[in-house]
């Protein structure tokens, strides 16, 4: 199994139309699927899961459905909080969410803190994250910290950039659904080694069924990091 699954979680809008309901009603519906997804990397003994919930670029969608996605956050993260907690998943958020109401960031601050301690899933949700800004936020950390008058192109290491990350976790594996096939700006720096897996299932529809054929997909896969197959055979 992947030790961390990253997951872009794409098609609520799209499955609603499908069905001629309004856009929030995916919305709803992928909460739910979120609840199954958290439930079955548990039970498969995932030991990340990294999704992404809100885009930096999510801020030009219409007001209305910016508003409604901060409510569903808030009232999905309080609803879902003693249910986490009691599985002993460990909650912390990637972002910058300091633009968002008070109400938002005092739950993302609770939740956070009440389950800092717990030893299962850690669970982490990036909310109004760009892979870009990251980076750059990243560079100007690792200037911040290398010694005045000593700042030398030495000083600097991929190490010391990775340190300077929101996540400096690496993902093994990938899934974005809804049947697009790109990033979108997330975790760009992270997923230079990771494997891929991209479905047309809308993310209301992906299912432990879904979920499964991602995984063992990777469980197929040989990763070699440069090796050839040879050398990864051997080691």
């Amino acid at each position: 199994m992947p030790g961390h699954v990253a997951i872009v979680m794409d098609g609520n809008g799209r499955w609603a139309k499908s069905r001629g309901m309004p856009r929030a009603a995916g919305h709803e519906a992928g909460i739910d699927a979120l609840r199954g997804t958290v439930e079955h990397s548990i039970r498969r003994g995932i030991r990340t899961l990294t999704v992404f919930v809100f885009s930096s670029e999510n801020w030009q969608r219409p007001d209305a459905e910016v508003a409604l996605l901060i409510e569903l956050f808030v009232s999905a993260l309080n609803d879902e909080l003693d249910a986490l907690d009691k599985n002993k998943v460990r909650l912390s958020f990637i972002g910058d969410i300091s633009v968002f109401p008070e109400e938002l960031q005092a739950s993302v601050e609770h939740a956070g803190s009440r389950t800092s301690k717990n030893n299962g899933l850690n669970l982490i949700i990036a909310i109004n994250y760009g892979g870009r800004h990251e980076i750059v936020s990243a560079c100007k950390k690792l200037f911040a910290a290398l010694p005045p008058g000593n700042r030398g192109i030495d000083d600097i290491s991929e190490e010391r950039f990775r340190d300077c990350l929101d996540l400096p976790d690496y993902p093994d594996l990938f899934i974005r659904t809804g049947g697009e096939v790109r990033l979108s700006n997330f975790l760009l720096w992270q997923l230079a080694y990771t494997e891929m897996y991209f479905t047309d299932v809308y993310w209301p529809d992906f299912n432990t069924l879904e979920y499964d054929k991602a995984l063992e997909s990777y469980v197929g896969r040989q990763r070699r990091f440069g090796r050839t197959s040879e050398q990864v055979r051997e080691k």
